[in-house]
Formats: structure tokens, C-alpha cells, sequence
């Protein structure tokens, strides 16, 4: 039986500012202005949208323009366009609001949305990317289930099934599971601080591995992405290596779920400077 039918993917460049007081730009607006390519009309409309925050109930231009470092004059511009497509409406005091056609388009994207549509094309290229093999895990109660996997063409590689049971004590996966579901300690709270997790040896002498967490709306857990392979292999010059490539694989996956992906963005920039993840070798990495 599919654990996807069964639902467990449901449990699961600062811009200038022309206003200092309303703060920094979302850092899903923040990721949006960065991204290459495209047209930058629509960029920029998109990055109005992706402004608001979950506890907003509207927000008026200034705010609007803080977040998004756009000018007022420009956001009135594209507003009517949005406007135009009922992706935003306006309040009688001037505010805006996300508007109806948002709540048709995230119906459709319901009841057409697969999980495994979004994350398997990100796991190929992860996989081709570090040569090894690459599990999306959700975690189950005190276990955590491969829900999706791809595996490395090397012939010693690691292996899982899709379905199979794992503890959530031990692997980088686990750790990462348990970190996001809010779990105290310091190992859970440097991993939500660096947002990811390496593992060395720790459930299976032979395998090691590096992981990292997925969200989806709401920045609502939906599981962890782990490249593993050979203790060999995968040791801490291999998390150096490719660790930019693993935050790159969440923040995009994040972002096609509905979630926040800059959450990323301060840990793919420390990850160039301190590439190295939480595990060790030692006594709770064994």
C-alpha cells in the first residue's frame, strides 16, 4: 500500500528598503527577487504576493513597498493588474487583500497535486549531482517511512525501499524529523539553526548521510531529504561538497509546495564559509 495514499505528505539579495520602519522583506519575497530569468514584471508582481505573511489580513502600499523594496509608484501599477486578475482585492480603507482567483488556484492545485510530482524531478538531479542515492522520508508516529527514493547508479550504494520503517533516534533524517516537529536539546536546536543534519556511522556502521528538512504551506513539516551512501564515500569532505546542492533541493521543493524557501538562504550562505553539519563522530554519532 502507497504511503503517499495514505496522506503522509500532509503531516508532514536584500533589497533596498524605502521605508527602515516595516523591516526587511519576507524571506519568500526575498527569494522570489533573486531568482534568474523570467520577466521582471511578473517578478515583481509575484514578489507583491509572496509579501504577505500568514498573519496578515491585509496591507496597505507602504507596507506593500517595505517588504518588496519596489517603488509605491510601480506596486500601484501592477496592483491593477493583480486586481484585474482577482489575485488581489482592496479594501474600502485602502488596504489590500489576497483575492479570490488565490483560493481557486490552490483548490485546483489540491485536487491535482501529487507529491511526488514535485519532489522526484529535484531527487534525479540531486542524485546526479552528488552520485549518490537520495530518500524523502515523512516521519510516522515514533518512526520515519522512505516515501520516495532514488538511488545512485555506483554499484555499493545505499539502499532502502519505499515504505520501509526506520527508528527516528538515528540517521541524519530522523534527527531532522524530530528537530522540526519541535523536540528540545541542543543537537535539535542547532539543527533548526543550520537547517540541516549529517550523520556518520550512526545507524549503520557502513552508511552515512546528510539531511535536510522540506516545508510545505504554512512552513508545515512535510518531511526530510537525504543523499546517503557509503561511510566511505559520504564523509565530511562530501558535506562540504554538497551541501549547497542539498539546501538547493529543499529550498526548491519548499517552494513548489507552497512554503517559505528563504528559510534556506542563511544556511546555503554559511554553508560556503562553515560547511560542516551537525554530526560527529563520537558518542552520539556512532
Amino acid at each position: 500500500m502507497s504511503a503517499e495514499k495514505k496522506g503522509l505528505a500532509s503531516r508532514s539579495a536584500r533589497l533596498v528598503l524605502p521605508d527602515k520602519t516595516e523591516g526587511p522583506m519576507p524571506a519568500s519575497a526575498t527569494w522570489v527577487a533573486q531568482q534568474e530569468g523570467g520577466v521582471a514584471a511578473v517578478d515583481r508582481a509575484l514578489s507583491i504576493l509572496a509579501a504577505y505573511r500568514s498573519e496578515d489580513d491585509a496591507l496597505t502600499l507602504a507596507e506593500l513597498a517595505a517588504r518588496t523594496g519596489i517603488y509605491k509608484s510601480t506596486i500601484l501599477r501592477l496592483i491593477q493588474s493583480l486586481m484585474r486578475g482577482r489575485l488581489l482585492f482592496r479594501l474600502q480603507d485602502g488596504r489590500y487583500q489576497i483575492g479570490s482567483e488565490a483560493l481557486r488556484l490552490g483548490t485546483l492545485y489540491q485536487r491535482a497535486h501529487r507529491l511526488g510530482d514535485v519532489v522526484l524531478p529535484v531527487m534525479h538531479t540531486l542524485a546526479e549531482r552528488t552520485g549518490e542515492s537520495v530518500v524523502l522520508h515523512v516521519r510516522e508516529g515514533d518512526a520515519r517511512v522512505a516515501l520516495h527514493r532514488v538511488e545512485s547508479h555506483q554499484p555499493i550504494r545505499y539502499h532502502v525501499r519505499e515504505g520501509d520503517s526506520l527508528p527516528l533516534t538515528a540517521g541524519s533524517g530522523g534527527h531532522v524529523l524530530v528537530a522540526f516537529s519541535g523536540a528540545h536539546g541542543q543537537i535539535s536546536r542547532t539543527i533548526r539553526e543550520r537547517m540541516h543534519h549529517a550523520s556518520y556511522g550512526e545507524r549503520d556502521p557502513e552508511t552515512s548521510g546528510m539531511s535536510a528538512p522540506v516545508f510545505g504551506p504554512g512552513q508545515s513539516l512535510v518531511g526530510a531529504l537525504t543523499v546517503a551512501g557509503p561511510a566511505t564515500r559520504v564523509d565530511e569532505g562530501f558535506v562540504a561538497k554538497h551541501l549547497p546542492a542539498l539546501l538547493d533541493a529543499v529550498a526548491s521543493i519548499t517552494h513548489d509546495l507552497g512554503g517559505n524557501p528563504g528559510v534556506f538562504a542563511a544556511a546555503r550562505e554559511a554553508a560556503q564559509t562553515r560547511p560542516m553539519a551537525v554530526g560527529q563522530k563520537g558518542a552520539d554519532q556512532k
